[in-house]
């Protein structure tokens, strides 16, 4: 594990990463999604794609990167582009899991591997519009120490500049990003999946012209359980887009 400081708004963020096959020529760069960090991906994709330098990193507030100022997606990926010029990483591929493919997007890679990506919204449900209403209401009251009860559990137990973060990228609709990407992108869901439904998957599909579905078993965390596969579909999207040069 490395530590590298980035300057970001007057402030200095610590960033995390962890690089493997260091000696290797195409880039591989593996980002998590909200409240995991780096080891969850590097569990799973490391033992794979040997060909490849992979480059695993904490996104900033998250496992031993810091982060002491609100921020929205298109910070995120600022600061990971200032983050790949100082340590020289192109953007070949990059993979991205819930909020990390909404980043992995603006980041704009020639290849784009998408795990149950983040960005498409849909209406929310009478339950959770009461929830929002309710802790407003409560918050108008000045009882807004009663966050915990109504807040999602990735938003519990955040810093307060966290959490405004976690306001600011919850509900961005990412539809134009998505139709707007022009690489080569794979799509990989799990059918179960709760947190972004497989409905989410059909619509970036359509969104993005040259891109692939693949539907695993599993819900949110599908890829955990069949890394071994997407491994090889990704040196295999890789490798078409070498072919049609």
């Amino acid at each position: 594990m490395a530590i590298k400081s980035i300057q970001y708004k007057q402030q200095t963020i610590d960033i995390s990463y962890e690089i493997i096959n260091p000696e290797a020529k195409v880039d591989l760069v593996v980002l998590h999604g909200w409240g995991s960090n780096k080891a969850l991906m590097k569990n799973s994709f490391s033992k794979y794609l040997d060909s490849f330098r992979h480059i695993y990193i904490d996104l900033p507030g998250f496992g031993k990167s810091t982060c002491n100022q609100v921020l929205t997606t298109a910070d995120y990926a600022q600061i990971l582009e200032y983050f790949m010029v100082h340590l020289n990483v192109q953007r070949d591929i990059m993979v991205g899991h819930s909020f990390g493919g909404k980043v992995a997007t603006l980041l704009n890679p020639s290849v784009l591997v998408l795990l149950s990506s983040a960005g498409i919204i849909w209406p929310k449900s009478f339950k959770v519009k009461a929830k929002i209403y309710i802790y407003k209401t409560l918050k108008t009251l000045g009882l807004s120490k009663l966050r915990s009860r109504f807040v999602s559990e990735d938003a519990k137990e955040l810093s307060e500049p966290m959490y405004e973060t976690f306001k600011n990228v919850v509900d961005e609709d990412f539809t134009y990003n998505f139709e707007n990407y022009n690489g080569k992108a794979l799509i990989c869901w799990g059918e179960e999946d709760h947190a972004t439904p497989l409905k989410s998957a059909h619509k970036i599909k359509e969104l993005i012209k040259n891109s692939e579905l693949e539907v695993y078993k599993g819900e949110h965390y599908f890829f955990m359980e069949h890394a071994e596969e997407i491994s090889k579909k990704i040196e295999h999207t890789f490798l078409s887009t070498l072919e049609n040069k």
